[in-house]
């Protein structure tokens, strides 16, 4: 069989490594970072291995055009395969929980949802629309559904493992360009195809890091909350559990290169969380801080990329990177999309 060497070991990366192994093929991964335990990841030299760093949920996103609707699409086979691993392996990190979605000024996509759209035609289970009641002071439009969260330490782990104990093999190497790696002598042999699930792809243009800044708290949260605000911040909360506290939110700050968190912003996002969600407070009132997080989501214009690209001496590049803060999310659709990407390749 032919030899795939994947590049990137972020969620992105992993799930494509192992779905390309299921087709029986002999696979590589290659990056310089991989999955560790959250308590020895270093935050400032592993700042652009954006995995670690992810809230890593699922949340409503009503598609508005043909991207959107492929993303949906993609959503949706990863809430099934998310599902049917956490039926069959409880200790790969994931949780099922509901999702709350609260929305000051609804667009034209969040106010056009009622409840049989949703569950029919955007296939979200559990939905319900919430009464006015039941919304945080400032917030016209709210719902809740079935949704899922993952500690992506732990979750991120559990693929490299699964990945090794099937015979993968993995190296970790820093690479300048991805062309490079079809020279090298591997252990596994020439490489046939390389996957380039590198995050922030290389040298493309369209690139472009997005800045988050969060705050992991010791409390527990049942649900994960997203709040949207009028003036275009966010509000959110992600459960991790597995004894990885609970993510509070965040920033979404395009081009801002600074790793450094900041103790402002942090006391503004547990303040707009805790008026919006105040029983994340528990009996002390008061939330328990375990660090500060500061991340680069790997943002694209005009959206993810995912294709072939040929090169010379029959030799393929499959690109699939630039997904920004919907890794997670879209996961397992991005790597089905990389077999058939892949199987085109060979003429499968």
């Amino acid at each position: 069989m032919p030899h795939i060497v994947v590049l990137g070991a972020g969620v992105i990366g992993l799930s494509s490594a192992l779905r390309v192994q299921a087709e029986g093929h002999t696979v590589t991964i290659v990056a310089r970072d991989f999955p560790t335990g959250s308590e020895t990841v270093d935050a400032q030299a592993q700042i652009n291995y954006t995995s670690p760093w992810g809230g890593a949920h699922n949340r409503l996103v009503p598609p508005t055009t043909a991207s959107e609707e492929r993303e949906h699409a993609m959503s949706l086979r990863t809430f099934d395969h998310m599902r049917s691993v956490q039926s069959r392996h409880p200790e790969a990190g994931i949780t099922f929980m509901k999702g709350i979605e609260y929305v000051e000024a609804p667009s034209e996509a969040y106010a056009s949802i009622t409840e049989e759209k949703a569950r029919a035609e955007l296939k979200m289970e559990g939905f319900r629309l919430l009464a006015n009641e039941e919304l945080p002071q400032g917030v016209t439009w709210g719902c809740e559904y079935d949704t899922w969260c993952v500690n992506p330490m732990v979750y991120c782990s559990y693929l490299l493992r699964k990945f090794a104990i099937r015979g993968g093999k993995v190296l970790k190497r820093e690479v300048r360009d991805p062309r490079e790696i079809f020279s090298w002598k591997l252990e596994a042999g020439p490489v046939d195809t390389l996957i380039n699930a590198s995050g922030n792809g290389f040298g493309d243009e369209n690139m472009f890091i997005t800045r988050g800044q969060t705050c992991l708290v010791a409390n527990a949260c049942p649900a994960t909350v997203t709040r949207q605000n009028a003036d275009g911040s966010w509000t959110f909360s992600v459960p991790r559990n597995f004894d990885g506290g609970t993510i509070i939110g965040g920033t979404k700050e395009p081009n801002n290169w600074d790793p450094n968190p900041s103790l402002e912003v942090r006391e503004t996002l547990l303040r707009k969380f805790a008026a919006t969600y105040p029983q994340i407070l528990g009996s002390e009132g008061k939330f328990t801080v375990m660090k500060d997080i500061v991340g680069r989501r790997p943002t694209r214009k005009g959206g993810m990329r995912l294709e072939a690209e040929n090169l010379e001496g029959n030799k393929r590049i499959i690109h699939a990177y630039g997904l920004g803060g919907r890794g997670y999310e879209l996961s397992w659709g991005v790597a089905d999309e990389v077999a058939r990407l892949l199987g085109g390749a060979f003429g499968f």
